[in-house]
């Protein structure tokens, strides 16, 4: 699984620097409306508008900010009922799978673009289940190995969390989606600082990509995750870190 987590933690810094930009708070925004619309605006009971808010604060997003989009999905803002949340799936340089997760208005026009973002980058849209089936949906928290040590994750585990995966030089604490808010919890409350945490797609394999077809994925994804309808692409390639490094810079 070498490199995989490492792409993790390297898109997690680019989201801190992103958050700067106006179309990464409207992402953001775009998610929580949904979230509030689709479970109510309360985050204590709605664990999809807990998460969406975490993500919005981590990305210091203003708290007027968070407000406002939390309000027009609970009913104050009549275009909160056109968006709709769709999964596309297709294939990537090298035979990797994808699922890209967007928030749309127009799935129409999300539809044809994610088409040509595909065709322009090597790769291809597939039919709904096409490869939906080789990913499991789980909650993720990324740790830096070099800081901590698997025993100061133990409190993860004990906040139900269902394993700890070392990859290089981050880990990996897995859970089930409904346990990601307490696992994360539980290590602020112990002091581990946390590099990403987040809802995912995890692969059930991961596909070895080489070098060559590694930076025309990393474009690819990179053109994906610009779109303003895109909120999430899952991919499941194995690249060396050393490879990883070198095309995502």
């Amino acid at each position: 699984m070498s490199g995989h987590s490492k792409w993790a933690s390297i898109k997690h810094k680019k989201a801190v620097v992103d958050a700067r930009r106006g179309q990464h708070f409207t992402k953001l925004a775009r998610a929580i409306t949904v979230a509030a619309r689709e479970g109510g605006g309360d985050p204590t009971g709605n664990s999809g508008l807990a998460l969406a808010i975490q993500k919005a604060r981590d990305a210091s997003m203003p708290k007027d900010n968070i407000e406002r989009a939390i309000a027009k999905g609970t009913g104050e803002g009549a275009d909160a009922d056109q968006i709709e949340t769709v999964l596309y799936e297709g294939y990537g340089p090298g035979g990797v799978a994808l699922l890209i997760e967007a928030l749309t208005d127009n799935r129409n026009r999300t539809g044809a673009e994610m088409r040509h973002l595909l065709g322009k980058h090597g790769g291809n849209l597939g039919e709904p289940g096409s490869v939906s089936y080789l990913f499991d949906k789980r909650g993720v928290i990324v740790v830096d190995a070099n800081r901590y040590s698997e025993d100061d994750l133990m409190p993860a585990i004990d906040a139900g969390a269902e394993d700890i995966a070392l990859d290089e030089d981050v880990y990996e604490v897995i859970t089930e989606p409904s346990d990601l808010a307490a696992a994360r919890e539980a290590l602020a409350q112990a002091g581990v600082e946390i590099e990403s945490a987040d809802l995912t797609q995890r692969p059930r394999a991961r596909v070895p990509v080489d070098e060559s077809d590694a930076g025309k994925l990393l474009k690819l994804i990179d053109a994906l995750e610009e779109n303003d309808d895109v909120g999430a692409v899952h991919a499941n390639f194995d690249v060396d870190s050393a490879v990883l490094e070198r095309v995502a810079q």
